[in-house]
């Protein structure tokens, strides 16, 4: 336990804390119980509050060091904002990173629109919006299997504990954080634009766990990232007075008619376009359920 004594103890005391949330949302009923860490495979971090760092002219230094960070900004802070929370990480692809936690008076409510959109989820197109448009989906992961594959080939081949072993899954890392950074800017740019283009979004209230138990599909539904666009427009919604309205996953929209409302029982997966038997209507599917994603989500606000 000698590697505890290199650090500040506020870390170590938010270790603790956090600890403690974890237990008092298991006890409530609010989360299940708390996974043990691994100093070797989690994610390494720690949290600094005020009092273990020092924040002066743009400069961040942390308690126990003698010289500020050298630090290679992905954006300045807000003008005159003073830091109250900091957090220091190594993902697995061996980077280091900081968070600074400011209050930004920048972020303030946007002007309210008279928009509202439905958003129907798929693989083919990443989004299906109400007005019509289909976002494609970029499959990042896709278009770097085979280069991940041979990372991972590689990777088998060395002896475990061997220094190229290290080296082969920091290889492997790289390409699956590449991944992933796309994915997330990506995901970023389209919910800041859903937000800022609408006073209310509506989505499906999807249950991505289980659906990720169809191996076919699973692939796929994990880098199609669905959650994580979820959880994007939620927070952003709360920052700019937008509201996001989640429907039950259970209602037909793929096969009602958004013309007359009646459910085509004999749709199946493969018609990507059909025509309702009882008012003649023809309808493209995504498009169609995210119309009815939009109705039910307008009647619930």
């Amino acid at each position: 336990m000698a590697f505890l004594n290199e650090v500040s103890s506020v870390p170590l005391q938010q270790t603790l804390r956090h600890l403690q949330a974890g237990f008092a949302a298991f006890w409530s009923k609010r989360a299940r119980y708390p996974r043990f860490k691994s100093k070797r495979k989690s994610r390494a971090s720690a949290e600094y509050t005020r009092s273990a760092f020092r924040w002066r002219d743009g400069q961040l230094t942390l308690a126990k060091m003698d010289a500020p960070l050298a630090i290679a900004w992905s954006r300045p802070l807000p003008e005159g904002a003073e830091p109250s929370t900091v957090t220091v990480s190594r993902d697995a692809a061996g980077r280091w990173h900081v968070a600074i936690l400011v209050e930004d008076p920048g972020v303030q409510p946007l002007p309210p629109q008279a928009t509202a959109v439905g958003v129907d989820a798929g693989i083919t197109s990443l989004l299906t919006l109400s007005t019509g448009e289909k976002i494609t989906n970029p499959r990042h992961e896709r278009v770097d299997r085979r280069k991940l594959a041979s990372a991972q080939r590689n990777l088998s081949r060395k002896t475990k504990g061997s220094a190229n072993r290290a080296k082969a899954r920091l290889a492997v890392a790289r390409i699956h954080a590449r991944i992933a950074d796309r994915r997330r800017d990506h995901l970023h740019k389209l919910s800041t634009r859903l937000v800022r283009e609408n006073q209310t979004v509506v989505i499906e209230d999807l249950s991505v766990r289980n659906m990720l138990r169809n191996h076919r599909l699973a692939r796929a539904i994990s880098d199609a990232a669905w959650s994580e666009l979820r959880h994007m427009l939620e927070y952003k919604a709360a920052w700019y007075g937008r509201t996001v309205i989640a429907i039950d996953r259970w209602r037909p929209s793929t096969r009602t008619c958004s013309a007359c409302g009646r459910i085509n029982t004999t749709m199946t997966l493969a018609m990507r376009v059909w025509t309702c038997p009882g008012c003649g209507s023809e309808h493209d599917r995504d498009v169609n359920a995210a119309n009815n994603i939009l109705a039910a989500g307008l009647t619930e606000r």
